[in-house]
Parts: structure tokens; sequence; C-alpha cells
């Protein structure tokens, strides 16, 4: 017997009605976010297939490889914020559907680029759109989610955005050898977004949002045809009377922020810089010349970690979660820059690195989705995911030119560095917020401030 996304393992007949309705919302919403996460790491696992060989293909310099591989990280700076605002304004369901759109568009035209500087454009376009998705997809499945386990079919988005660099990895290698098979690389993520697209007609508005708006009738009306469980006075009591993005920074939820945007920046800085660069890197510490195998196992156990803390994230809590492994994936660099010619200590810490900084990811499709109330959610999260991209886009606009200049030693003790101070913040700043409703979670979190 199948268990439903809210752990439920009777079958749609031996359910109530209403419980039936939002169980196939919540398949849906799931799929059609999981999906859209997943389309996040296919572009960078893609790019970072592809990257060698349209280099040679396009004559791209040693800059612009490094504008390419940022440019989606840059584009989410816009968009994440942007789209964030608009689905607090204007609704979670149009925008939902808009950005994939765009995203679409984007994808087929990475086919028929000329030149470096075309790509560039493309794909901080396709990263605008990215961060609508970061904005707008989890947040909404967040405000249908059950309570007792949210953590975990939130943090699922997340083993979609591993699964998709490894999908994108192996799509990658099948066609390194097939004349332009970069191109096909990269606009192959058209087909996923169709997919994707046609899964979101139908989605419904949510019904916090419609709250934090005071559409109360028509709140009660999806509260009841899908049996949500919802405090509907808390999320009343909550809206927000300023607009989202200022209310960001006011002392009631300015400590949210600045978590919600550190953490999960200092988590993904060191991982998108040395993937998307990954070939470079295992040159520079003299790992052989097959970075395509070494690429494939350093995604698959990126894979098991994050899918490990999908598994742990509602039972050992948030923080336990997230703080322990901030110091040991720190720790872990610090060896490597320490003996980077000792090829067993080179193996030994980045797969702990990789495992254990997957495995605390399951948190970026969590935490910041609790700590914000309704009214400002998808633009706390746009604005997160935003501020997370800025510090990836410099680590890989940075890395190339840093493995050239400095070393891989220094390298590492930067990535290094990076984390451990995403550890330091992390203990003074992250709330524990499992099993608590949305709107008791984000009181958990002001309270804090």
């Amino acid at each position: 017997m199948a268990t439903t996304p809210d752990g439920d393992r009777r079958t749609p007949r031996q359910l109530p009605i209403a419980d039936r309705d939002r169980k196939r919302l919540l398949l849906k919403l799931k799929l059609a976010t999981q999906i859209g996460e997943g389309l996040d790491g296919y572009i960078i696992g893609g790019i970072g297939m592809a990257l060698a060989a349209l280099t040679t293909a396009l004559h791209v310099s040693t800059l612009w490889q490094g504008l390419i591989g940022a440019s989606p990280l840059i584009g989410i700076f816009v968009g994440g914020p942007a789209f964030g605002w608009l689905a607090d304004r204007l609704g979670r369901r149009p925008i939902f559907l808009i950005d994939m759109v765009v995203f679409l568009s984007g994808s087929i035209a990475q086919f028929f680029v000329v030149d470096g500087v075309q790509l560039f454009v493309i794909r901080l376009v396709m990263g605008i759109a990215i961060g609508g998705e970061y904005a707008i997809g989890a947040p909404l499945l967040s405000e249908y989610a059950p309570r007792r386990n949210r953590g975990r079919l939130l943090a699922s988005l997340e083993v979609s955005w591993y699964v998709g660099y490894m999908v994108a990895t192996v799509v990658g290698a099948a066609l390194a050898n097939v004349n332009g098979g970069w191109r096909w690389t990269l606009g192959s993520s058209a087909i996923i977004a169709v997919a994707c697209l046609a899964l979101r007609g139908g989605v419904p508005e949510s019904a916090r949002w419609l709250l934090s708006k005071g559409r109360r009738a028509e709140a009660e009306v999806l509260i009841a045809k899908y049996g949500i469980e919802i405090d509907v006075e808390a999320e009343v009591a909550d809206s927000e009377q300023q607009d989202s993005l200022r209310a960001l920074f006011s002392r009631e939820h300015i400590r949210s922020t600045v978590f919600s945007s550190s953490f999960w920046a200092f988590l993904v800085l060191p991982y998108f810089a040395i993937s998307t660069f990954w070939s470079k890197v295992v040159d520079a510490l003299g790992l052989g010349s097959d970075a395509t195998s070494a690429l494939l196992v350093y995604s698959v156990t990126a894979v098991l970690g994050v899918v490990l803390g999908t598994v742990v994230v509602d039972r050992i809590g948030r923080r336990k979660l997230l703080i322990p492994p901030f110091w040991i994936t720190a720790a872990s660099l610090a060896v490597v820059a320490l003996w980077p010619n000792s090829t067993p200590v080179v193996v030994i810490g980045f797969l702990f690195f990789i495992f254990l900084n997957a495995m605390s990811s399951a948190l970026t499709s969590v935490y910041p989705l609790e700590v914000f109330p309704t009214s400002i959610r998808t633009t706390g999260v746009g604005f997160a995911a935003a501020m997370s991209r800025v510090g990836a886009a410099i680590g890989t606009f940075l890395l190339p030119i840093g493995l050239n200049r400095l070393g891989v030693q220094f390298v590492m003790w930067v990535g290094a560095g990076v984390l451990a101070l995403g550890g330091l913040i992390s203990h003074f700043l992250a709330p524990e917020t499992t099993d608590m409703d949305l709107a008791q979670a984000a009181r958990t979190a002001r309270a804090h401030n």
C-alpha cells in the first residue's frame, strides 16, 4: 500500500472526500515543485558537463567561463525577491505559472546560441525564473502541507535539486562525444520544463495567502474542500500591513531575514563553486584525468546525503541537522587544504564534505519557509534565495581565478572558513521550529528577535 505525501497509508477509497482531495493536491503540488527545484540542479549540472566543449566551440575566455557559470546564480538574485514580492501581492498561483514559462523559453533559446555573451544573457534570464521558483514553489507547498511531516515533504524538494544535478551529469556524459552534444545537454532542460508546466494547471490559490489578504470567505472554501490544518485566527492576526520587502528589515523580522539569508549562502557557496568547476579542482588536486567519473561519484554522494537529511529532518530537529554538519564540513575542507597531495586524505575529506553538506542542505527548503509569516513568506524566501546565490555566484566566479593565481590550498581554506562562519551564525540565530504549525513557527522565530 503506497504512502501518501502526508504519511497516511490508507487507500484513496478509505479516505473522506476532503482527505482525498488534499492528498491529490499535495501530490500534484509536490511533483510540480520537485521538478521545478530539480531544474535548478539540472542547469547547474548541465553547464558543468558542457563547459569544456562550449568553451572550445564558442571561443569563450576564462572571464566569460566564470560569468556563464555564475549567470543563473546572478539571475536568482533578481528573480527571487522580484517574483517573491509579486507572489505576496498578487497571489501564489499566477506567478507559479509565469516563472516556468520564462524558464522554458530560456531553455529552448540555449540551443541556438552563437557566442558566450548570448549564453550568459539567456542563462541569466533562466536564473531569474529559478529565483521565482524558489520564492513561490516551496512556500505554496508549505502552505498546504500537514504539520507533522512538513519538514520531510519540503526537504524532498532539495533531493530533487541533487537528482536534477545528477541526471544532467549523466545526460552530459552520454552526449559528450556527440557533435554539438553540449547544445543538446543545455537545451534538454526544455523537456523537463514542459512537463512541469503541465502539472501546474489547476493548482488553487493558497488559502493562507487569501487569509493574509482578508479574503476569508474564499480561504474557508479551500480549507473545507482540502481539509487543511490551519490556525485561521493566527494567520489573520499575523498579516503585515506594510510592504513585504520593507517588512523583512523591520525590527520584528530582521533576525529571520539575516538568519535565512546567511545560513543558506554559507552552506551552498563552496558546493556551487567546486561542482561547477569540478574538472579544474580535480586537476589541481592531482586526482587523475577522469573528471567525469569523479563528478558522478560527487553527485551520487550528494544525493545520498540529502536523502538522509530528508529522512531525519522531522526526527532530530532543525538545529541538530544544521549546526554540527557546518563544523564537520569546515574541518573536512581544512584537512584537504593541509594535505592536498595525499589522495586518500583528499578523497575522504571530499566525501565527508559532499555528504554532510548535502544532508544539511535539506533545510534550505524548510527553514526559510518557517521563519516568515504568510504575508511576507515568498518575499522572505525569495530574498534569502537571492542572498544565497550572491554568495554562490561570487564563489563560482572567483574559484577558477583563485585556482590559477593562488592555488588549490588557498581555495580549500576559504571554503573551510565560509562553512565555519555559517556554523557560528546558525548557532546564535537558528530557532527550533520542528513540529510546529507555520504560524507558530513564524512566531517562534520572531520571539528570538
